[in-house]
């Protein structure tokens, strides 16, 4: 085979690009046009709620862009993790954009929906088969921790896409997925090595990202037939050099070099950059392990209650100098409180969270003697049903205020308020609660798909 030309559009879908690196990309030669849909970066929300990361608005206006192009050149469009979650309600969000467009622009083409839900009670006969596995520092899953997600999705590989691509789709749109994987398949069912099509799949993923000045913009990479992968971005004013693809290429993982995927190991010990032009890179010596066993993590989200939270901030030299005690007397006050309106500290968790003296990174911090001139608090409660977690914030906000302390000079309020009203209700809130690994029979056992001829 020839050289292998893919294009990102953006970091996620819904982020935005210019539509001029777009077409510069097109003229640049495309193989394939992908995008990652979402990621697990934005915290377990989405995937409990159900609800996108991006608005639709965003969504559609990137992907309408992506669909035009698609039909035009007939190059087949991957789009992995739709919705930001991957689950069931997030990839048909993104179908029912697609088939509005569809209808809009006057577009047909066949479309793939390849879904990563999981059925709890497929999660849990594996558990009693005994192929479900914990990842570092994750207790092992039970029964009763499946019942209680919200939904558990998997993370596919290639294989599910390119089934979906054999199988004539010119649109691809993928539950939850790698990141790299949609791009992945692409290139290796055109026969290129697993090693250079996982590698280039990373620096797609992030598209804009592996260039400098770093923004959300597209990235084009070509696999070239001797297995290196070259970087290069179609804005003219953004530059893949060495430094900028290797720094990419660190993102998001435990190790720097060593990068898990389904199916195998993505090496890159040995890789060497070099710039092949004053705005392009080129990659090689990556190398690909497969593994004895296919494994695939699964992601699971529970709820744990509902949210509500209020904002404030102090500048006062004396409150700063002793904030931690002074925070443990609201904390105390508020358990009184609360207990007087029939919400007990077993039905509620207050946190504090003080930006300007470690509100980042907590007992992390390693500036944390010395403050800087302001603190900043975020008042968290979560409790057990929202009026619970209204009324423990109010008693919070209320105290935080107005508690006096040693060497008080201000005999008003200790704290300025940004917004009115102080209170927001935040709804549901959630938490990981399924982080393993499955060994499934086939690697596309979890992920059927669906086809769809789409008639504008």
């Amino acid at each position: 085979m020839g050289d292998y030309r893919l294009l990102s559009t953006s970091g996620i879908l819904g982020y935005g690009y210019p539509e001029e690196s777009l077409e510069r990309g097109i003229e640049m030669g495309v193989d394939m046009l992908g995008v990652d849909g979402g990621s697990v970066d934005p915290g377990p929300h989405y995937l409990g709620s159900g609800k996108t990361l991006n608005s639709r608005l965003a969504m559609k206006r990137d992907i309408q862009l992506m669909l035009r192009a698609a039909v035009k050149h007939n190059i087949p469009v991957t789009v992995g993790t739709c919705g930001g979650a991957g689950g069931e309600p997030h990839l048909e969000v993104m179908a029912d954009i697609v088939r509005e467009i569809a209808r809009e622009d006057g577009l047909s083409f066949k479309m793939a929906t390849i879904h990563a839900e999981q059925d709890k009670a497929w999660v849990k006969k594996q558990l009693e088969a005994g192929t479900v596995k914990s990842m570092r520092n994750v207790p092992p899953l039970d029964a009763e921790t499946v019942d209680k997600a919200e939904r558990i999705v998997g993370c596919m590989g290639t294989e599910p896409y390119m089934e979906a691509l054999d199988q004539g789709a010119l649109v691809v749109l993928g539950g939850r997925s790698t990141d790299p994987a949609p791009f992945a398949a692409c290139a290796m069912r055109a026969q290129t090595e697993a090693a250079p099509a996982w590698y280039a799949g990373k620096m797609l993923e992030c598209a804009g990202a592996s260039a400098w000045p770093k923004a959300h913009d597209c990235i084009h990479v070509t696999i070239t037939e001797d297995g290196g992968v070259i970087c290069e971005s179609p804005n003219p004013i953004r530059y893949c050099t060495p430094e900028s693809v290797a720094n990419q290429s660190l993102h998001e993982n435990s190790s720097p070099t060593i990068f898990q995927e389904p199916g195998g190991v993505l090496d890159a010990s040995d890789c060497v950059f070099e710039a092949v032009s004053d705005r392009a890179t080129r990659i090689s010596g990556m190398k690909w392990i497969p593994d004895d066993k296919y494994t695939v993590k699964i992601e699971g989200a529970e709820l744990i209650g509902y949210r509500a939270i209020t904002i404030c901030g102090t500048r006062d030299p004396v409150l700063i100098a002793g904030y931690e005690d002074y925070l443990e007397i609201v904390r105390e006050n508020v358990m009184q409180k609360s207990a007087a309106l029939g919400v007990t500290p077993d039905k509620y968790h207050l946190n504090f969270r003080t930006y300007g003296r470690d509100g980042v990174m907590a007992e992390r911090e390693p500036l944390s003697d010395s403050p800087g001139h302001e603190l900043g608090i975020l008042v968290e409660v979560i409790a057990d049903d929202q009026e619970s977690a209204n009324a423990v914030l109010s008693v919070a906000r209320v105290n935080t205020m107005h508690n006096d302390f040693p060497g008080r000079l201000c005999k008003e309020g200790n704290m300025a308020f940004p917004f009115s009203p102080s209170d927001i209700e935040c709804g549901p809130a959630y938490r990981f609660n399924v982080y393993h690994v499955v060994e499934p029979k086939t690697p596309t056992e979890m992920f059927p798909i669906d086809y769809e001829d789409v008639r504008g």
